[in-house]
């Protein structure tokens, strides 16, 4: 096992007995990771501020949650925990301006959250849209989406993924605002362009639906699926339903 997997699986066993408020345990391991590693971890800093704050170590926990802060400067949570200890110590006048400083980042928090930890997040909560739709909860699974695109609103295959639940649901003109959104996002994003093909075909505007795959063909030629739904759309089947993507 290298360093890098000793110091994860100390945070690990760390955070596993902290949690349970197993404080001596989790001082242990995070007295270790500190002593190898503790300069990447804010979280690590932060819960043995708590564990220091538990026992009445006052100084201590201060300067856990002062690193922590260093660390990460947009850890509202580790601020918050400075603030109070500070005013534990009777250093009113510095939990005061940490605290303010801790409030007014928080409100400004999501913008200031790192691009790819955004995306990160976006990512989980598709998944678990995913999983609510897989087991026939579509509402759940809009919710979920809906929480993804609000971190990553310029992710385009997220709003097509939406917008495919909402026509599942009936709801063609959400379906039709997530598939406008995700094109005008990511103009060369071709799935979004097949999806409001579709969703115009099953509304009955075939031609439109027609020069939407056509645009795609011409940004993609090899595009298998608007290949096959143009091709149904000039040879409409017998049939008077419309197909379902």
């Amino acid at each position: 096992m290298d360093l890098d997997d000793k110091v994860k699986q100390a945070i690990a066993l760390g955070r596993e007995h902290y949690e349970k408020r197993e404080y001596d345990k989790a001082e242990h391991f995070l007295s270790k990771v500190i002593g190898q590693d503790g300069n990447r971890f804010a979280d690590v800093h932060n819960m043995m501020g708590v564990i220091h704050h538990d026992k009445g170590h006052l100084e201590e926990a201060r300067d856990e949650f002062r690193h922590a802060v260093e660390l990460n400067p947009h850890y509202t949570e580790a601020a918050l925990n400075l603030a109070v200890t500070y005013n534990d110590l009777g250093e009113y006048e510095k939990a005061q301006q940490v605290y303010r400083g801790a409030i007014s980042r928080d409100v400004r928090g999501a913008e200031e959250v790192d691009s790819f930890a955004k995306g990160k997040i976006a990512n989980i909560h598709a998944e678990l849209a995913q999983a609510y739709l897989d087991v026939g909860m579509p509402n759940e699974s809009v919710q979920e989406y809906r929480n993804a695109i609000r971190l990553c609103p310029h992710f385009a295959d997220l709003r097509v993924k939406l917008a495919n639940v909402y026509r599942q649901l009936g709801d063609l003109v959400a379906a039709r605002y997530e598939l406008e959104e995700a094109i005008r996002v990511r103009p060369s994003y071709n799935p979004a362009r097949v999806a409001m093909g579709v969703l115009l075909l099953v509304s009955g505007q075939r031609q439109k639906a027609s020069e939407l795959w056509e645009e795609a063909l011409r940004l993609e030629p090899d595009n298998k699926a608007a290949q096959m739904y143009l091709r149904m759309a000039r040879n409409p089947p017998a049939t008077t339903d419309p197909p379902k993507a």
